[in-house]
């Protein structure tokens, strides 16, 4: 059983309208939804926004349902030039940019872990079912709507990413974020912490993030329609070509 978590539920709308044979379990102000899709057998939540959610939710679906793998889905600012709106970002490393317990470990270095990152598991089948949808996004994503968010020739790239409890909307929050970690290449609030409790629970993790803003300062997109027309319909292509 694969455990699918969004920071909103519209990032997953499109993949609860789809779910089959579905049984609903109440825990912890979440609702974690059963139930078949695309013939695989799925629990999907929405986490909540920020690293604290996130992790709350990630152990309770680990300890609380029978799950094989956690996959993690949502949307992200871009803070590299060559990431547009409506590129997918298929996570590699993850970091907090937020962490520092310096004297007593480096910047961003988990306390007793002692990684700064935690790595995902072989994205290779990732990779090929999110090329596969990008071939194809029209048949998820209507005309319409992509040319609202000037979504025009999407890519898919594999990029480090990092969490943080912070909205990052400025070029000069950007502009430090690259200089400290040179090689992330969106920013969001969850996957670092959902890549920690996986590492801790020995758990395979993988993280999908639809770039929605250039992190800037021009930040203004109507988030929840871009979460619900677009990102969600994207995790349901990915998820599709992934689960075939």
């Amino acid at each position: 059983m694969t455990g699918i978590i969004s920071a909103m539920q519209e990032e997953i709308q499109a993949l609860l309208n789809q779910l089959e044979n579905v049984s609903t379990t109440k825990k912890g102000m979440r609702e974690y939804y059963c139930g078949t899709l695309f013939n695989k057998k799925v629990v999907l939540v929405f986490s909540r926004w920020g690293k604290v959610a996130s992790a709350a939710t990630t152990t309770q679906l680990i300890n609380d349902f029978n799950i094989d793998e956690i996959i993690f889905t949502g949307v992200a600012g871009g803070i590299k030039e060559h990431l547009n709106i409506g590129d997918v970002v298929i996570g590699k490393h993850l970091y907090q940019h937020d962490l520092d317990a310096r004297p007593f470990y480096n910047q961003f270095e988990i306390p007793i872990l002692k990684n700064k990152y935690l790595e995902t598991k072989d994205t290779t089948n990732l990779l090929n079912a999110t090329h596969n949808f990008i071939d194809c996004y029209g048949e998820f994503v209507s005309k319409t709507e992509a040319e609202v968010f000037d979504i025009y020739a999407p890519k898919v790239i594999l990029g480090d990413i990092a969490s943080g409890d912070q909205f990052i909307s400025s070029l000069e929050k950007i502009a430090h974020l690259n200089k400290l970690l040179p090689t992330t290449t969106c920013v969001e609030m969850e996957g670092a912490a959902v890549a920690q409790i996986c590492y801790e629970y020995n758990m395979p993790f993988s993280i999908i993030r639809i770039i929605s803003d250039k992190a800037n300062d021009n930040a203004t997109i109507d988030f929840a329609r871009f979460a619900n027309t677009i990102a969600s319909n994207y995790a349901l292509g990915i998820l599709k070509n992934y689960f075939a």
